[in-house]
């Protein structure tokens, strides 16, 4: 069950956030952490089995006053493959080569009943 937990805390300057994201990052079953808010004080955690009540005392501990925002469950996106549709190609735009058919077939002995002329020899 991945989560993303947003936590307020006031960081004053761009060393406060540089520390509050590290402190972020070594929690357990963290996997992304950033910075949005209006005033950027506020830290978006997002992972699995992370423990926002953990994360938001070592904050206060370590760095300064926080609190929790809000903490919802991520349901992730399936992507649906579209479906391959089979190419349809235009003869156009193809080569145009003569097609030779070879046949093989056996030559017939024809046998002519009334010969053209009655010689045998030629």
């Amino acid at each position: 069950m991945k989560q993303k937990i947003v936590i307020k805390v006031q960081m004053s300057s761009e060393k406060c956030r540089t520390k509050a994201m590290k402190i972020a990052v070594t929690a357990d079953g963290v996997s992304s952490v950033a910075i949005q808010g209006s005033e950027n004080d506020q830290l978006v955690v997002s992972g699995e089995g992370v423990d926002p009540a953990n994360l938001t005392r070592s904050l206060r501990k370590k760095l300064c006053p926080a609190t929790i925002l809000s903490v919802e469950e991520v349901k992730e996106k399936v992507e649906e493959k579209p479906e391959k549709k089979p190419e349809v190609h235009s003869f156009s735009y193809l080569p145009q080569f003569p097609v030779y058919y070879q046949l093989n077939q056996p030559n017939p002995n024809y046998y002519d009943p009334y010969p053209a002329d009655n010689c045998s020899i030629m």
